[in-house]
């Protein structure tokens, strides 16, 4: 299954790896266990996102994201703790209200979901690109392409930066 090509930008931003047999079902968890999720099929893009936003909220210096069609995604137990933090429009942010893990985002203006890729252990994490590297406090030399900021369809300029 090929990615579909709006343009250069967004075909860096979206994965060329998509399982090519029967849609696989990955599960995960928060800290404690009590929510816990579940995704079906492959990933439309995984990357890594360098801005402010995602490094506060993830305590590191990036994050690993994998994201998925909203309709991929399901909490298959504890959703009575799935709490949402949202800053912006862009985000809305959920995690654990008993542990304060952190599980996923959901981005309504981009119609996909961030499960961030540490929730979901099993599957294996191949990233295609690095969004928002003009904020990077960790570069990142593994020949990967590196946006500005994010394609130009999602609102970015599409701009690429070298390593």
């Amino acid at each position: 299954m090929k990615p579909v090509v709006i343009s250069d930008s967004l075909a860096l931003f979206v994965s060329s790896t998509k399982m090519k047999s029967k849609a696989m079902t990955y599960t995960g968890s928060c800290f404690c266990g009590a929510v816990e999720v579940e995704v079906t099929g492959s990933p439309e893009a995984m990357g890594y996102c360098h801005c402010r936003s995602c490094r506060s909220w993830s305590g590191g210096p990036v994050n690993a994201f994998t994201l998925w069609k909203p309709e991929a995604v399901r909490v298959t137990a504890g959703a009575e703790h799935l709490a949402t933090f949202q800053k912006t429009p862009l985000s809305q942010r959920q995690y654990c209200a008993k542990c304060g893990g952190h599980l996923m985002t959901n981005h309504p203006p981009l119609g996909l979901v961030d499960v961030f890729a540490a929730t979901l252990p099993t599957l294996t994490f191949t990233p295609a690109v690095h969004v928002n590297y003009a904020e990077t406090v960790l570069p990142m030399r593994d020949g990967l392409p590196k946006l500005k900021d994010f394609p130009a369809e999602f609102g970015g300029s599409g701009e690429t930066v070298a390593e």
